[in-house]
Formats: structure tokens, sequence, C-alpha cells
């Protein structure tokens, strides 16, 4: 015979309460998804430059460049963790404030994006070595930005052990590099394709933008 087992009242609210944390992880990850791949593929000064440098001596020679990015992403983006674990952690108030900067900075960028133009030329005839593609990165204030903003954001409020901080230090500056290396092999392609369709690409990365600053009040 096989036994039923029925579930208490507090054993069903648990097993409500997994299954809501569980959802909103999923939510949480596709706006975390969101928000890091508009960021690092929207126009910049990474991207620009990494196109520039391809068209001009070639997808391979600009290579050196990309991983100087990668390099000073990764240090700035680690640097970014520590300080944002520090602060989250003596200051749980905090979440609130960077909620609202967050969201604001997401708003500000929506416009910048809808409003920006065409002209991808910007950035023509700098060098493409990897100590200059590694020491734009400090100068770079997008990406300090884009690391507390995804850190305290998203990443704090689920993940708290140094080895999941590590992990998502890594995927961070992983997606956050590879923009350069897209735009840098498909340039003349993604220069061609947001000329053409400039206000429709930005309309829809714009939106995209706005979703992920109401998300964080949801």
């Amino acid at each position: 015979m096989y036994s039923t087992h029925s579930y208490s009242s507090d054993e069903q609210n648990c097993y409500d309460h997994v299954k809501i944390k569980e959802e909103l992880h999923i939510m949480n990850l596709y706006d975390f998804l969101i928000y890091c791949f508009i960021t690092a593929y929207t126009p910049g000064a990474n991207n620009l430059l990494s196109m520039s440098n391809a068209i001009r001596l070639g997808f391979r020679r600009s290579v050196r460049f990309n991983l100087g990015i990668l390099a000073g992403f990764s240090i700035i983006m680690t640097l970014c963790t520590i300080f944002s674990a520090t602060l989250y952690s003596f200051l749980p108030r905090v979440k609130l404030v960077m909620q609202f900067l967050g969201a604001a900075y997401m708003l500000y960028l929506a416009w910048k994006v809808y409003k920006s133009s065409a002209d991808l030329t910007a950035g023509a005839g700098k060098e493409a070595s990897f100590i200059s593609g590694m020491l734009l990165q400090f100068a770079n204030p997008k990406i300090y930005i884009y690391a507390i903003t995804a850190m305290s954001l998203y990443i704090l409020p689920v993940y708290e052990t140094p080895a999941a901080l590590a992990v998502f230090t890594v995927v961070l500056s992983l997606i956050g590099a590879s923009g350069s290396f897209v735009w840098a092999l498909f340039g003349a392609a993604f220069c061609r394709f947001f000329s053409r369709h400039t206000k429709i690409v930005n309309l829809v990365m714009a939106l995209l933008l706005v979703y992920c600053a109401v998300s964080l009040f949801l």
C-alpha cells in the first residue's frame, strides 16, 4: 500500500516561500542580464574605439587593445565588488539609496541611448595597444557605475558568499568586455546597421533600460 503524506500549513508555507524565492531569483537574473548586455553592447568609448581600430588595423591587430580592455575591466570590477560588498554589509539601508540611484542612472542611460546619433566614427586614430586599452578603463565612469549598480542591485541582495561574488565578478567582466570584441569583429556591419536603423535600435534598447529601472521597485 502507498502512504499519502499531507503537508501541514507550516510545510506548505515554507514550500510556497521557497517557490516564490526561486521565481524572484529567475526574474532577477533576467533583469540582470538585460541590464548587463545593453550596457556592454551599446555604443561607448570601448566599443567605438574597438570598432575603429578593427576597421583601420584589422581584427587581429586590434585584439591586444581589446585584451587591455578586459584586463582593466577585471581590475575595476574587482575593486567595485569589494567596495559594494563592504558598503552593503555595513549599511543595509544603502540598498534603497542604490535602487533610486541605479534607476536614475538607467533612465539617464535610456535617454542618452535614445538620443544618440548614428555617428560611430568617434575615436579614429587612437593607438591600439594593450596599455592604452587597459588605462582607458580607469578613466571610464560608465564602468564604475555599471559595476556598482549590478553588484548592489542584482547580486548582493541574493548572493553573499565570497565564492559567488568572485564568480559574478568574472561574469560581469566578461560580459562588459565582450562588447568591445564583438564591435571589433563585426565593426563594419554594426556601423551600417546602426546607421540604417538608428531610431528603432535606440528605441528598443532605451525601452529595455526603462523596464530594468522600473523592475527594481516591483
